[in-house]
């Protein structure tokens, strides 16, 4: 074989080499591969919807490759404010955004992922296990003093108040008491730090979403009614909230499905239920945010 031959054979090999490996080093991935979809959420806000949202968080994450969520408190207030500044991806509520100072609710899209209670709670040694409407006034506003007043013990109430912001609070104050023109009282940022206080201060009276009552409290009737999930589908027991999460106008495709599976009759009727929150399916009636009951059809 002549020498030119061998070097032209030579050459044709190293240029079918040197196409090679550019072919690998840009090659794309089969037009049948599957990418994860990122989605990264922060929601913040309501203390007594964060359990909630953070279980579901966990569950949904565990099944769902790509989502990143965090949960976070702060009271419905800061839920809506900073939701409304885009500052967070989802402001949790107990209010209704058109209840909120300083909020566009225009802009701000409205997702109800279930219904609260909201009780009057006690310490248990106080002897007092139902008080009318007009006595849990004369209590929060300073009138009444000892439990002496109300048949109970001879003990002074220390009356334990949630922080400005938190929609419990304005809950509480719209529909139990029907005046926000409250004792100056010591003020608490969470529901869970309104729990062990009240179980761990004689003669407490604070107020707790039926989520976050544990043992170690007692909650009061009101007018005879007992603070009961049947008695919330009905508005029989009036004191109750949505739980609201909102979102800075239509929630991506990703945020929307973490939303919708909350949502869900499986989560509903299963999580929802579990955690000490009413289905929204369960609701016989329904609230508007200007107050107004109506039926549900």
């Amino acid at each position: 074989m002549k020498k030119s031959t061998l070097i032209l054979g030579f050459t044709i090999l190293l240029t079918l080499a040197g196409c090679g490996s550019q072919s690998t080093k840009g090659a794309k991935e089969p037009s049948g591969s599957v990418q994860t979809e990122q989605t990264k959420i922060v929601a913040v806000g309501s203390t007594a919807l964060q359990p909630l949202v953070e279980q579901a968080a966990q569950d949904y994450q565990a099944k769902t490759p790509g989502a990143d969520i965090t949960v976070q408190g702060g009271g419905s207030g800061a839920g809506l404010s900073q939701v409304a500044s885009g500052a967070v991806t989802i402001g949790n509520s107990d209010i209704f955004a058109q209840e909120k100072d300083g909020i566009d609710a225009n802009k701000l899209v409205d997702h109800q992922v279930g219904v609260v209670g909201i009780a009057p709670v006690v310490h248990p040694g106080v002897g007092v296990k139902n008080v009318t409407s007009k006595q849990l006034v004369a209590i929060f506003t300073g009138k009444v003093t000892n439990w002496k007043a109300l048949g109970g013990k001879d003990q002074p109430i220390v009356v334990i108040n949630r922080a400005q912001g938190s929609g419990t609070r304005a809950t509480f104050e719209k529909l139990a008491l029907k005046t926000d023109k409250v004792m100056t009282a010591q003020e608490q940022d969470s529901s869970g730090t309104v729990m062990k206080m009240v179980a761990s201060t004689p003669g407490a009276i604070s107020y707790l979403a039926f989520s976050a009552i544990q043992s170690g409290v007692d909650k009061l009737s009101i007018d005879g009614v007992e603070p009961t999930d049947d008695n919330v589908t009905t508005n029989k027991w009036q004191v109750w909230a949505y739980e609201h999460m909102y979102t800075k106008g239509a929630p991506t495709a990703g945020v929307a499905k973490f939303i919708n599976y909350i949502q869900s009759a499986a989560v509903q009727n299963s999580l929802v239920k579990k955690m000490g929150y009413v289905a929204m399916t369960a609701m016989k009636v329904a609230r508007t945010y200007d107050g107004k009951i109506e039926d549900v059809k």
